[in-house]
């Protein structure tokens, strides 16, 4: 995680230069990768208790896009790529799993920035990533970061909508979230980005308190969508932070393919779809 603390540094030193929103704005070519390399058992397992996975079975879902962060900070703080890192909001993510991945087999990461698209609060850009064994594609996502900026002309609304139904899916589950989750969470998954660690820290960002990391709770809510195997993609929009400590409910329709994460006053955190191969159900 070494590699990913020096690219928070970097990136809160290149960040006050660069401005969001320019309208010449390119994104660099550079595509960054990771030899292959073997899953470390010990922090597999301890991302899987935090996040709700069972210890057996193939790779969580989420997980590479955990072993790839730091590749994708890397290339987001690097004098080339045009947004500020410092407040990017992760605003979606899409997962698709080719096939079930062993933590046995050795994943080669790739990584690499692919489009800048106008928001309507600022400009968003896609990062994809890709995880291969022995050449074969096995795992790949593609993940929207807002930057909030003032736009000078009309531009396009978010990638995906809130659902008009959002908020009635028969409740699940309920979750008492601890005040330190967000420290908890950084140290098993090396994102320590200072909104989820401490009260004072995030309040630098315009928040009250820290709040969850959506990436733990897209990976919670998977955790309970029953066999992964049938699993063809996932589709998750991040609608309002978690502020820490909460408790929040789980929701999820009969089949788990529509799924959301609400609050104690009913406001609707995450949204997320799953997709399935014929003939696959929950299981949890």
């Amino acid at each position: 995680m070494t590699s990913l603390t020096a690219s928070l540094a970097r990136g809160a030193l290149t960040s006050p230069f660069k401005r969001a929103g320019r309208p010449d704005a390119t994104l660099p070519a550079d595509r960054l990768t990771r030899p292959a390399s073997p899953v470390a058992p010990g922090p597999l397992a301890a991302y899987g208790r935090i996040c709700g996975f069972t210890e057996s079975g193939p790779l969580p879902l989420t997980y590479p896009h955990v072993l790839a962060f730091p590749l994708t900070m890397r290339l987001m703080t690097g004098h080339a790529f045009p947004l500020p890192v410092l407040g990017l909001v992760h605003t979606w993510i899409e997962i698709t799993p080719h096939r079930a991945a062993s933590p046995a087999e050795p994943l080669e990461l790739t990584v690499y920035a692919q489009k800048l698209t106008p928001h309507r609060r600022g400009t968003e850009v896609t990062m994809a990533t890709e995880a291969r064994v022995d050449g074969e594609l096995v795992w790949e996502s593609r993940s929207g970061y807002l930057s909030r900026h003032r736009q000078v002309a009309q531009a396009a609304g978010p990638v995906t909508a809130v659902p008009p139904d959002a908020g009635s899916l028969p409740a699940r589950a309920e979750w008492r979230l601890p005040g330190d989750l967000g420290r908890r969470y950084g140290a098993v998954s090396g994102d320590r980005n200072p909104i989820h660690l401490h009260p004072l820290t995030a309040r630098l960002f315009g928040f009250p308190r820290a709040i969850a990391h959506g990436m733990w709770t897209v990976a919670r809510c998977l955790a309970e969508a029953g066999d992964p195997s049938s699993i063809r993609s996932v589709r998750a929009g991040f609608r309002a932070p978690v502020l820490l400590p909460a408790t929040v409910t789980y929701a999820a329709d009969a089949t788990g393919n529509a799924f959301e994460l609400r609050g104690a006053k009913g406001r609707v955190h995450l949204v997320g779809t799953v997709t399935r191969q014929t003939g696959g159900s929950p299981t949890g």
